[in-house]
């Protein structure tokens, strides 16, 4: 089994709402710093953004925990779903503590692949489905 992959999130004082936690909204934006993250890192092509890159479909957060400004949090992301136009990216945000973790969110983003060019989507290219599998081993389920 693999490392999966983590993106440290800076929890900025903004962040913060007036009960002292991280206001929830805030949640999706750690999500789109970890898609992006794990898509340099781990398909790691150059998008030409004028012809063809990915949008996000849908987005689903469960939140579990409250999140305090101090805490230290990172997103763990892997690929859970290759269709044909998309694909599924599983995200858990942590709280990171020592050696000890708490799930403080669950996530899920459905990225379709998506050609600007013709306004509409478009077969994942094989080379990110290459790259993601050979970095994810297994996908599904």
């Amino acid at each position: 089994m693999h490392k999966p992959h983590r993106t440290p999130i800076q929890i900025r004082f903004k962040d913060i709402d007036a009960l002292g936690h991280v206001n929830n909204a805030n949640h999706a934006t750690y999500l789109e710093l970890a898609r992006i993250a794990y898509f340099d890192d781990i398909i790691g092509v150059d998008v030409d953004w004028n012809a063809a890159g990915f949008i996000l479909a849908r987005i689903e957060i469960d939140y579990k925990q409250p999140i305090l400004q101090k805490d230290r949090i990172e997103v763990e992301t892997r690929c859970s779903r290759i269709g044909s136009k998309s694909f599924d990216l599983a995200h858990r945000i942590l709280k990171i503590n020592g050696d000890e973790e708490t799930v403080m969110a669950e996530g899920l983003s459905v990225v379709v692949v998506f050609s600007y060019a013709e306004k509409k989507p478009v077969a994942v290219p094989e080379i990110w489905v290459t790259r993601l599998t050979a970095f994810e081993g297994s996908i599904g389920g």
